[in-house]
């Protein structure tokens, strides 16, 4: 068994998801990686992890990155889990094969993993989980619909886990990402955030870092917004 705590990051080959395994392995973290296009592989590689090419919506391709971990380093001690994009349209017109295939993409993505590694982690003592999802989950916008919905659902997952197992030394939060350099950029969603500008998916990276250190180790079951301000008021 390793010495050295051990994190895996599920859609991490992009975007916030590689930006948190990237500053998770500079903070000491030995880093197992999942991803459908195989560029988690490939981070992998580069940080000296592991990396599963595979889905966060197949239970055996997340088992396949929890054993491959196990086997590896004999423990696991952070969770971050990261989502790709869900459908979106008219509210109305999202079919219901749609609406099932958000509910993949913005919930299960973390149901599925949190049932592999939260007994893993009462058998350790202790583990930490954080789960990026949306500004928009209690206040949703028409732009965002499937992730709205499901996000906010997250959030009371989130809550129910919490609850259930920090009696354990587990805990679980979420981080609530506005406007990211990951996403196309417009003058027009920039004037409307009160920093005037974009955050960076470092900057959740960081957040991401934090809830998972002993920095964080007294909070739980918190949706975190980390938006610059855009939704203050909210």
């Amino acid at each position: 068994m390793t010495t050295g705590k051990v994190a895996l990051i599920t859609a991490g080959g992009s975007g916030m998801g590689a930006a948190a395994a990237r500053r998770l392995a500079a903070d000491g973290y030995r880093v197992a990686i999942l991803s459908s296009s195989g560029k988690g592989e490939a981070l992998a590689a580069e940080l000296g992890g592991i990396g599963v090419t595979g889905s966060n919506q197949s239970n055996d391709d997340l088992k396949r990155l929890v054993d491959a971990a196990m086997a590896a380093w004999g423990r696991i001690d952070a969770l971050v889990n990261s989502a790709g994009h869900g459908p979106r349209g008219p509210v109305l017109e999202i079919s219901d094969a749609d609406w099932h295939r958000g509910m993949d993409v913005y919930l299960m993505n973390v149901i599925r993993p949190v049932r592999l590694v939260i007994p893993i982690m009462q058998a350790q003592k202790g583990g930490a989980i954080v789960n990026i999802s949306t500004a928009w989950a209690f206040e949703p916008s028409p732009m965002f619909p499937t992730s709205a919905v499901f996000r906010a659902g997250l959030a009371a997952y989130t809550k129910l886990v919490a609850d259930s197992y920090a009696a354990d030394n587990i805990r679980i939060n979420n981080v609530l990402p506005g406007w990211i350099d990951s996403l196309p950029a417009t003058e027009e969603r920039r004037a409307a955030v009160p920093m005037r500008r974009y955050g960076t998916s470092d900057e959740i990276a960081a957040t991401v870092a934090f809830l998972l250190s002993d920095g964080g180790g007294y909070i739980t079951g918190q949706n975190l917004k980390v938006d610059g301000g855009l939704m203050r008021s909210l």
